[in-house]
């Protein structure tokens, strides 16, 4: 019988027990099954039952999750347990070979141990899922069993002196130890959860963030094979095929990841180090980084070290497997003397490690863990970095709410820089920590690299190991150039993006004034500098890749031709190999150290600005401020203590009621009380030592009205600050009436949104009461301006949102402040912005009504003085100390000059109250102006944004293959159009150069191949190696190609070294070519792609810009030019390299061992698919990371922005509880993302591990056959290690790219838009060059409408204009009076009729030459930024006399004298430092200076007041007596002396008349607008 389990050996009987049972080594192996099998036997059943009943639940939920004592120890000795049964059951194999008859006892038992162990493992993880522990039992006593059968079998090999030589004793002692050590976790188990042997067991929950199913990152929760193989996320990345992966579906944060959770590690490891002999001194952020986070970084860094000597294994197994790939031929196995005990064979430990099959496993086992280990540190860095940033931003979140008032306005603390804070410093410190293990791995990995290169080598290796080295400070200048560079492109860029804004905004005036081509140039020219950093940028760039494609060439030339010239032998191919894998190895490192270093010094750099942040001033703690941590913060901690010692300066319950107050107000009928507050003897100051408010003594009366009055700038603001203690106290105290000093409903002066809805705005966290609110936006009169909003109260307002003018938004704070159920309210000057009908009913139905029927404490800073005799009490304020204070009755008895100086003042007002009835209110005008541009994005929105809709629609199908498609499909479309944008020759370049350099580095490596196994094979031939007198069957082959003289070695070396050398030199100038190519082709195509899509979008048509927001346009001059200039030349250089490095090993490979394609098919299909599934998965985790930080970071900005109310209202709780909850979101985005990207790194490594593993076969089995020389062997198993570390980087960066193609896309989608007709019928040489010389205009019949798909806004309108007559335009709003004037220009579409004017229809002119004759004064003034004279002339073509003259025209000639410079004075953007008033006048001054005789007004005074516009109506009729005037009339009575008046209705003509026979017709439409002007 050929299989018997003990073998039948010739002369000796298996069976025979003479010796006593246990010393025959047959019974010893039969006794070890006996554990095996009692297992199987047991748990199959418990598994197959457990089973059964789990498939009726489909998924067992994860909340009775837990982790038994000792799990991940567990793991890990059982992962070792199965590495010793494999290695056991190899040496059994390698053993029974040796022998004449199968002898199964030497491998089974390991076979059923392997099996055995790897049921206990499933088995243990379903008890510990379904948390059921006495199962465990069967565990235990298996662990027992095992381990003392095992014993007795070590014991007998003691016995009979089997020592630690022979490996079959080591490995029986390895497997006692294991048992030994896994039956101490089964015995710590019971002593923990006593779930046997003991009275009461152990009830264990488990954790709790499981129970709360909120919970969806399960990283922390599953057992260490999904922890490191991140098996939990294939669920989620898979799915994300089907739908997209949403903010619901990653749930929240596990808690000790949360913001608060690690705010408060580090905010404990901070504070201690406040001693209390040293109070002052400042805390160090490293030392409580350190603190807070230092453990998980040391496990990275453990993580970190072992992956790196691991990495060692692959070029020492190499150089192993080409070595012994030539001796296992060449063994001769009969003569081997036999050790054998038992009648076996021992093989001795040595032997094992010589077998090439066993080095090709051993390599495989060696690359998994090292990607594992590798990837587990990564991961945790990127855990503790995410925990690290989360609690950063708490510190700077609460230090934000603590600032002092004073350091925000005296621009110590400036917006810019807290932001930067929050967007830059703490995400340096993120990447710091991210990279930190780097710091101190990497030092270490190069000392190693450079001992084995040594090893192997000797001498020479240290040269080529030199030259890695001294290359290496020269990558660090580059990376620090590099940063320098990015920092002045960037400064170009925000300069482009000011200038774009300005021409966007203002793109009307432009059109009109034909000035498109002036002001693009401006901004090419700004292109052209950032370009040239562009430029620098790239030429570092390039260099940097260069160096990392060169050096290791150079690295390898310069070893092998120094180990040419010292030994004289040559390197055999395995020590070859082994060297160029390490050299590749070494690479690495050096290339990121210099990064690393870079973050280092910004982190340190970073930090030094937090610790400034950190120790600026805080506000002062009065009375009743609460305590830091309002207890809201503190919500569901388990560490009270914690809470204790944040809040030492109040009792907890008070705190409590203190963040719950302001919802529940008593009302009482009465109110006790007289006073609600009182400050005696108060001298306040904003920081400097100078008081700003002094000696003031002031009572605020319960229940009543105040004002406070007083000029501008004498302290009446400060005042309320300083009793809401914002400012400084020098001396004195402010007294609160206890039950007041909750909350105080403060409306600032200058008005302060939250990016929410309307409705947000007013209620601001407040319950909401239909009721309260309804009489609310009554009493502020808002509803006309929510009725005109898009979606009511639920539209977003603020950065985000919608923009709204002055008054709208002042009365939305007014609002707020009224709702807010407290029982003081401060308002600070809420008239300021509106315009008199609104102040009266705000005053009446708000302040008077609202709020003294609610008997609230009102204190109201006016300069309305007509409002006094509503006060109950009156302080009049003078230079920052009270004049007087009390009613009106006091002051008009006891101080009759005060009271005098206030009746002259309400008398002036009250006459610019009757001016103002005049005028049609500001707020119409503002209404007018939201509804245009409403009335706009409506059109829009019916049109819509075509490439994001696109996408909705696709999607909205419910046909599923649809979209998978079109969500797995790479965008080859784009990436075409971005590359024939560089230009076809550059692609040409690129293509070409880099195929030309991937098949050169193939080339030098396999002469290499060659050259190596050459000299092996000749000193064979020499017979110097022949050691059993057999050549080598391959050495004829390879000298047959070869003269073979009398010294065969010197010959060979002048014929491989030259080309080695030449190869070697044509790889580094390839290289330096292709990083060149790739990085001028993105540069090319960058500058092409800006340039077409400024002119695009500089000459679209006007409608274009009615329809698409402006931010939508801006977006694509920013953020996607940013990635088209700077993020997608580097994407697509690593891409190509390294899908090319991927595909020429493969080639390498299979033209090696061909047998190796079989192997790849199943390979090709695994990647496939992972990156198929991956590339979507991240595209939307990535978006959802974006969209995430916008929120967060407009959070921190609008908070700083918005301390006083805040504080005010005592918010602070609610605002870090949002911030906590936002910068929760985002990390959970952010974490997801970095686990789908070790998602996909751990499986794309392990192909790579399986690629290494069946080459290795291939080579192996088809040198066995005499295929190969061992050179080429070595080649291929090289080759494929690099295949490993490359593999991810293909897909993440198709991911990457991906992402980055969606910008090129958007700017492909407006260069699509059509541009405005510039050319014209006509020549512009056949124009008269005075033309238009008389003006006189003849309208025929003319229909003009926005766009061919609306309706016409005018209909067949006919009018004459004869020379030099003034014509008045007037009509209700959208009667069609703007359109016309724009059809004047051509700015609109005239589909029907024309307009000639001086004999030439303008449809036929070239636009550039109309538009450059007549003149417009548009409704909104325009400046641009720059000096007055580019204001008013842009062209340079006018002389300064000229200029003046217009200046002198529009009444401004006296202002700008006054101005330093002059005509050259500074106009800052948009014109912000002219009032409207000015501003207007600048653009009437404009118009004169382009002296044409036909000049258009677009409504152009309706900002200005009525002194001013009486002049200048004279001034028009003077300067313009000759020429033909069209004025389109905001206010009738400006028209009432033209020559023309032309009524308009609904795009059509009504009336049509001398003003006068107008007015004659009592119920024509001009005498009722004249009627209602009065």
């Amino acid at each position: 019988m050929a299989l018997s389990f003990c073998g039948i050996d010739n002369g000796t009987n298996a069976y025979s027990v003479e010796k006593g049972v246990l010393n025959n080594g047959c019974f010893v192996d039969a006794l070890n099954l006996v554990p095996h099998v009692f297992l199987l036997f047991i748990t199959f059943p418990i598994l197959f039952i457990g089973w059964g009943s789990q498939s009726s639940k489909v998924q067992i939920h994860h909340n009775t999750w837990l982790h038994f004592p000792g799990h991940n120890l567990r793991w890990i000795l059982t992962f070792s347990l199965l590495f010793v049964h494999v290695c056991e059951f190899a040496e059994g194999i390698v053993s029974n070979k040796m022998m004449e008859t199968n002898h199964l006892h030497l491998f089974m038992p390991a076979f059923m141990g392997f099996i055995a162990a790897t049921t206990s493992v499933v088995y243990y993880h379903n008890i510990e899922t379904s948390n059921f522990p006495k199962l465990l039992l069967v565990l235990f006593i298996y662990w027992v069993l095992a381990f003392i059968t095992k014993s007795i079998k070590l014991w007998k090999f003691a016995e009979y002196h089997v020592g630690p030589q022979h490996l079959r004793f080591c490995i029986t002692a390895l497997l006692v130890l294991l048992y030994g050590l896994l039956m101490a976790v089964e015995i710590n188990v019971i002593r923990i959860r006593r779930y046997v042997f003991f009275a009461n067991p152990q009830k264990v929950k488990p954790p709790e963030d499981l129970q709360d199913l909120g919970v969806r990152f399960l990283q922390p929760f599953v057992n260490l094979l999904s922890k490191a193989t991140y098996w939990w996320m294939n669920p989620l990345i898979i799915g994300a095929h089907k739908r997209p992966i949403e903010l619901k579906k990653i749930g929240k944060l596990p808690i000790a990841m949360r913001a608060l959770t690690n705010y408060l590690r580090l905010k404990d490891a901070y504070e201690d180090q406040r001693t209390a002999e040293d109070p002052d001194r400042a805390p160090s952020i490293w030392r409580s980084m350190y603190r807070a986070f230092g453990r998980p970084i040391l496990l990275s860094s453990t993580f970190r070290y072992l992956a790196d000597l691991l990495g060692f294994a692959g070029p020492l197994c190499i150089s192993g497997i080409v070595k012994y790939l030539k001796t296992d031929k060449d063994v001769a196995t009969p003569d081997k003397i036999k050790e054998t005990y038992f009648g076996v064979y021992f093989m001795s430990s040595t032997e094992l490690l010589q077998n090439t099959s066993v080095l090709a496993v051993l390599l495989f086992l060696a690359l998994v863990l090292q990607r594992t280990f590798l990837q587990a540190s990564y991961y945790v860095t990127i855990e503790t970095g995410i925990n690290l940033r989360g609690a950063l931003l708490a510190m700077i979140y609460n230090k934000i709410l603590r600032l002092s008032t004073s350091n925000m306005s005296m621009g110590e603390m400036t917006l810019g820089q807290i932001n930067n804070l929050v967007a830059i410093e703490t995400n340096q410190l993120m990447w710091f920590l991210f990279l930190c293990p780097n710091l101190w791995a990497m030092p270490v990995q190069i000392v190693m690299g450079v001992i084995l290169l040594y090893y192997l080598l000797g001498w020479s290796a240290l040269v080529g190991a030199s030259v890695i080295v001294l290359l290496a400070p020269v990558q660090y200048l580059i990376a620090t150039k590099l940063a320098d560079t990015q920092k002045s492109s960037l400064e170009h860029s925000t300069d482009r993006l000011k200038k774009t804004t300005e021409i966007l905004k203002g793109i009307k005036l432009l059109k009109l004034y034909a000035w498109e081509n002036i002001f693009c140039d401006s901004v090419e020219d700004t292109r052209g500098k950032e370009l040239t950093s562009l430029k620098t940028f790239a030429l570092y760039t390039s260099m940097s890749i260069f160096m990392n494609a060169a050096i290791p060439i150079a690295a390898v030339l310069a070893t092998f031709v120094m180990h040419h010239f010292l030994d004289k032998t040559g390197p055999s191919p395995s020590e070859a190999f082994a060297a160029l894998a390490l050299f590749h190895i070494l690479v690495t490192p050096l290339f990121l150290l210099s990064t690393v270093v870079r973050f280092a010094v910004k982190a340190l750099v970073s930090v030094q600005k937090l610790g400034e942040f950190l120790q600026s001033d805080e506000i002062g703690d009065d009375s009743w401020r609460n305590g830091d941590m309002p207890l809201s913060f503190e919500a569901g901690k388990k560490h009270l203590g914690v809470t204790k010692a944040i809040n030492r300066k109040q009792p907890m319950r008070y705190q409590m009621d203190n963040y719950e107050q302001p919802t529940r107000r008593q009302m009482r009928p009465t109110e006790t009380e007289d006073v609600a507050v009182k400050v005696s003897n108060g001298f306040f100051t904003w920081g400097s030592n100078l008081s700003t408010l002094s000696d003031i003594n002031i009572r605020i009366p319960t229940g009543q009205l105040t004002m406070i009055v007083g000029q501008v700038g004498c302290g009446k603001s400060s005042l309320l600050l300083a009793m809401l203690g914002e400012m400084q106290t020098i001396e004195g105290r402010v007294f609160w009436s206890n039950k007041n000093r909750y909350s105080v409903a403060y409306a600032t002066q200058k008005s302060w949104l939250l990016n929410a809805t309307v409705e947000e705005n007013i209620t601001f966290g407040c319950h909401f009461s239909k009721q309260r609110y309804k009489a609310v936006i009554d009493a502020c009169s808002l509803q006309p301006d929510i009725d005109l909003l898009p979606f009511g109260d639920q539209t977003e307002i603020g950065e985000r949102g919608i923009n709204l003018s002055g008054g709208q938004r002042q009365r939305i704070c007014v609002a707020r402040a009224l709702y807010q159920n407290t029982n003081i309210v401060f308002l600070d000057d809420p008239f300021s912005a509106l315009d008199i009908h609104l102040s009266d009913h705000l005053m009446q139905e708000g302040i008077l009504k609202f709020l003294q029927d609610d008997k609230r404490t009102v204190v109201l800073v006016t300069h309305k003085l007509q409002y006094l005799i509503h006060a109950d009490w009156i302080i009049a304020m003078k230079d920052g100390s009270v004049l007087r204070e009390g009613t009106l009755k006091d002051i008009q008895t006891h101080d009759v000059e005060l009271y005098d100086h206030w009746k002259t003042l309400m008398n002036r007002q009250d006459q610019e109250l009757e001016k103002d009835i005049q005028q049609d209110s500001q707020t119409t005008l503002e209404r007018k102006t939201l509804r245009r541009a409403f009335y706009s994005r409506e059109a829009k929105n019916q049109m819509d944004d075509e490439d994001e809709e696109e996408e909705e629609e696709e999607e909205e199908d419910d046909n599923m293959s649809t979209t998978t498609n079109r969500r797995s499909k790479i965008p080859w479309r784009m990436c075409w159009c971005y590359m024939s944008s560089g230009g076809f020759f550059m692609v040409f370049l690129m293509v070409s150069s880099k195929l030309l350099k991937h098949s050169v580095i193939v080339a030098i490596d396999y002469w290499l191949a060659l050259w190596t196994s050459s000299k092996t094979n000749q000193s064979a031939g020499a017979g110097t190696y022949a050691s059993n007198g057999t050549r080598l069957a391959d050495s004829a082959s390879s000298n047959a190609t070869l003269p073979t003289p009398g010294n065969p070695e010197a010959e060979s070396d002048s014929y491989y070294l030259p080309v080695f050398i030449v190869l070697c030199a044509a790889g580094i100038t390839l290289c330096l070519i292709t990083s060149l190519t790739v990085e001028f082709l993105g540069l090319s195509a960058a500058t092409n792609l800006h340039h077409n899509l400024l002119n695009k979008i500089i000459h679209a048509p006007i409608r274009f810009f009615d329809i698409t927001p402006l931010g939508q346009i801006l977006n694509r001059f920013s953020a996607d030019t940013n990635i088209i200039d700077q993020h997608i030349p580097p994407t697509l250089e690593s891409l190509t390299r390294s899908t090319l490095l991927c595909l020429s090993a493969i080639g390498v490979i299979s033209s090696i061992t061909p047998a190796f394609l079989i192997a790849l098919v199943p390979l090709a299909v695994a990647f496939y698919f992972i990156q198929k599934y991956f590339r979507v998965a991240s595209k939307d985790l990535q978006d959802l990371d974006d969209s995430t930080q916008l929120p967060l970071l407009c959070h921190f900005s609008e908070t700083a922005e918005g301390l006083t109310t805040i504080r005010a209202f005592r918010h602070e709780a609610r605002f870090k509880q949002r911030m906590l909850e936002l910068t929760d979101t985002n990390n959970t985005a952010y974490l997801f993302l970095s686990a789908a990207n070790r998602w996909l790194e751990v499986r794309t490594d392990y192909l790579g591990a399986v690629i290494v593993l069946t080459a290795a076969g291939a080579s192996i089995w088809s040198f066995s056959y005499g295929l190969r020389s061992g050179g080429l062997v070595g080649l291929g198993l090289t080759y494929a290690l690099t295949v490993t570390n490359y593999l991810n980087w293909v897909v993440r960066n198709l991911a990457d790219l991906e992402v980055q193609m969606a910008a090129v896309k958007k700017v492909n989608s407006f260069l699509s838009t059509e541009s405005e007709n510039y050319e014209g019928s006509m020549d512009t040489s056949q124009v008269p060059e005075n033309w238009p010389q008389d003006g006189e205009i003849k309208i025929q019949d003319l229909c003009v409408r926005y766009d061919p798909m609306l309706k016409p806004v005018l209909k067949h309108v006919n009018a004459y204009i004869e020379p030099g007559q003034k014509v008045g335009i007037c009509g209700r709003t959208g009667s069609g009076k703007s359109s016309l004037s724009l059809a004047f220009f051509n700015m609109v579409d005239i589909f029907e009729g024309k307009i000639v004017i001086d004999g030439i229809d303008i449809c036929k002119l070239p636009l550039q030459t109309l538009r450059s004759r007549l003149s417009i004064i548009l409704q909104d003034p325009v400046l641009f930024s720059g000096s007055i004279r580019f204001n008013l002339d842009p062209e340079r073509t006018c002389t300064d006399d000229r200029l003046w003259e217009a200046l002198e025209i529009a009444q401004l000639k006296n202002m700008v004298k006054a101005l330093p410079g002059g005509l050259d004075a500074v106009v800052t953007e948009g014109g912000e430092n002219f009032s409207v008033g000015q501003r207007q006048l600048f653009c009437l001054a404009r118009a004169f200076v382009r002296k044409s005789s036909i000049l258009i007004m677009d409504e152009a005074t309706a900002s200005i007041d009525m002194a001013t516009e009486n002049i200048l109506q004279k001034v028009v009729m003077t300067a313009f007596a000759d020429r033909t005037v069209v004025t389109i009339a905001h206010r009738v009575h400006t028209i009432l002396t033209a020559d023309l008046v032309i009524v308009m209705k609904r795009g059509n003509i009504l009336e049509y008349d001398k003003p006068e026979t107008l007015l004659e017709q009592e119920d024509g439409m001009f005498a009722s607008f004249v009627k209602a002007d009065m």
